[in-house]
């Protein structure tokens, strides 16, 4: 029998969570229309496309009985969230150097086992990822990340221009990176954590005041757009770029939840002061994800979308399918060692302090 907090009725919780996302507004403010370049006619009249982040109702590998609880085994409990400020170091980070894979109109957080049924798609590092991926499916699995250790699997809403897919081309950026101002307190990611970051049916404000808002779109010299920009500069060196934040507090209970977000929480500010420190009710620090997505496309930008809607309906998911021993050495090394390190886990600053992966990316 598995343990789940009290909760409402499948079909209310459903409901409720579905109201909630609808109820979002779609209008964009004076403000954003002066960053989008787009009317605001336009910007209400397109529909939001795809899946609703509902409460999931299919069983899965992962999740037998179909609830959307998947409990962490063993449960980390007993943390309380660091209030220390350890010695200033500018970076603490590494990359996950990862290509694309593969498109399909799956999703196997939201729709797990039901192929088909979310938008389309466009997945980086795990070459199976699909509707049915599991945790054991997708561990020690092929991938596109420079390091073979990460299985994981990485995906976004595609990207359209017109009717032709625009597919970000070689190794994009994934950082993992230090959410809280202790960084000495990230632990790597529990195998099988899985999460969605951002929602396809938010509105052009809440995306612009997401917490994981960075700069918004971007190409050339135009920045802090929440939609696509009307036009880029057509140049082979411009392409059209995002970067967006996960959260990165973990509750230490549950690997997953049916809104595919409650277990997760962005920092909060430490009372009094302008560090960052993860919640009580969220008290474990892990990596800070950052997607920065870089897509071959510039010049007129009036076709161009997203399969979710548009460029505001931006977000993406992760599911962590890394070898232990290997993540935990970057997270050491790396993160709570205050380095900037590439794929390999090597600060060209701090030759000192040497690699963590070898010249195949793998742990000596």
């Amino acid at each position: 029998m598995r343990s789940s907090p009290r909760r409402l009725p499948a079909l209310l919780l459903g409901t409720a969570l579905v109201a909630t996302v609808l109820g979002v507004g779609t209008i964009a403010s004076a403000t954003t229309e002066a960053h989008t370049g787009r009317d605001a006619t336009a910007a209400t009249s397109v529909a939001h496309l795809g899946h609703t982040m509902a409460v999931s109702t299919q069983a899965s590998g992962d999740d037998p009985d179909g609830d959307g609880y998947i409990p962490a085994v063993p449960q980390v409990t007993g943390v309380t969230p660091s209030t220390a400020t350890p010695p200033t170091r500018y970076f603490h980070e590494f990359q996950a150097n990862c290509s694309v894979t593969h498109t399909a109109p799956d999703d196997p957080i939201v729709y797990p086992g039901q192929p088909g049924k979310s938008h389309d798609h466009t997945f980086m590092g795990n070459t199976s990822t699909n509707a049915n991926s599991t945790t054991a499916s997708l561990s020690g699995g092929a991938t596109t990340c420079k390091a073979p250790a990460d299985a994981s699997g990485y995906w976004m809403p595609s990207l359209y221009n017109g009717d032709r897919k625009i597919l970000p081309v070689g190794p994009q950026t994934i950082y993992y990176k230090a959410g809280v101002t202790d960084y000495t307190s990230v632990r790597p990611f529990p195998k099988g954590l899985r999460f969605v970051v951002g929602n396809p049916m938010q509105s052009a404000d809440e995306f612009r005041h997401h917490r994981g808002f960075v700069e918004g779109w971007e190409c050339g010299d135009s920045y802090f757009n929440v939609d696509f920009p009307a036009g880029c500069p057509s140049r082979a060196d411009v392409q059209l770029n995002i970067r967006f934040q996960a959260p990165s507090c973990w509750d230490g209970k549950y690997l997953d939840t049916p809104d595919h977000k409650s277990h997760m929480a962005y920092p909060v500010v430490k009372p009094g002061t302008n560090d960052n420190m993860c919640p009580a009710d969220h008290p474990v620090a892990l990596p800070m994800i950052e997607f920065k997505m870089a897509f071959p496309v510039n010049g007129d930008m009036s076709q161009v979308r997203l399969a979710s809607g548009r460029g505001y309906s931006f977000h993406y998911d992760f599911f962590n399918a890394w070898e232990d021993r290997t993540l935990k050495a970057l997270v050491d090394h790396c993160i709570v060692g205050g380095l900037q390190c590439d794929a390999r886990g090597y600060d060209q600053t701090h030759p000192e302090a040497g690699a963590t992966l070898n010249s195949d990316y793998r742990l000596p």
